[in-house]
């Protein structure tokens, strides 16, 4: 069982670029821990009630990283439970503030290689559309890379689900 009082934190945040296995090892931990499990791109759909893709085309990307900042910060408030975090909700500075202050922040990292392999058929990532891939991926990292290496750990995550 982890032991979140140890690290004097309420939870544990998973962050790093989309792809690179948040829910699915989220979902997993969680279970095994017996804490809550949030997905805040799942809870902006449930708000919202419309699909990521959507929010991007009708209303664009910064009216979705203001949802996205609001419903990052509310979850992370939250006590015993695994978040994970949208890719780039690590951008917003208020965030990263929560995020220090109340979790035990995870970094799962994935080279860039394996992640554009992960995500080369995937239809539900705007940043995705249209665009070369890996180098977009590579846009991605750079800019965000610093904020996720402030992480408390940081796991190697090329491998399957199970490994």
């Amino acid at each position: 069982m982890v032991n979140l009082n140890k690290y004097r934190k309420k939870n544990i945040a998973l962050v790093g670029l989309m792809g690179s296995g948040k829910t699915v090892l989220g979902k997993k931990l969680a279970k095994s821990q017996n804490l809550k499990f949030y997905d805040s791109d799942k809870t902006i759909e449930n708000i919202t009630k419309l699909t990521i893709n959507d929010i991007f085309s009708k209303y664009g990307e910064n009216y979705f990283r203001k949802i996205e900042k609001e419903v990052a910060v509310d979850l992370l408030k939250k006590n015993n439970s695994i978040i994970s975090l949208g890719g780039g909700s690590i951008l917003d500075s208020n965030v990263r503030k929560y995020i220090k202050k109340n979790s035990f922040s995870v970094y799962l990292k994935v080279d860039l290689d394996t992640l554009t392999e992960r995500l080369k058929n995937s239809k539900k990532r705007p940043l995705l559309t249209n665009v070369d891939i890996k180098k977009k991926l590579i846009e991605l990292y750079e800019e965000r890379k610093n904020f996720y290496n402030e992480s408390d750990l940081i796991i190697q995550n090329n491998n399957n689900v199970n490994e």
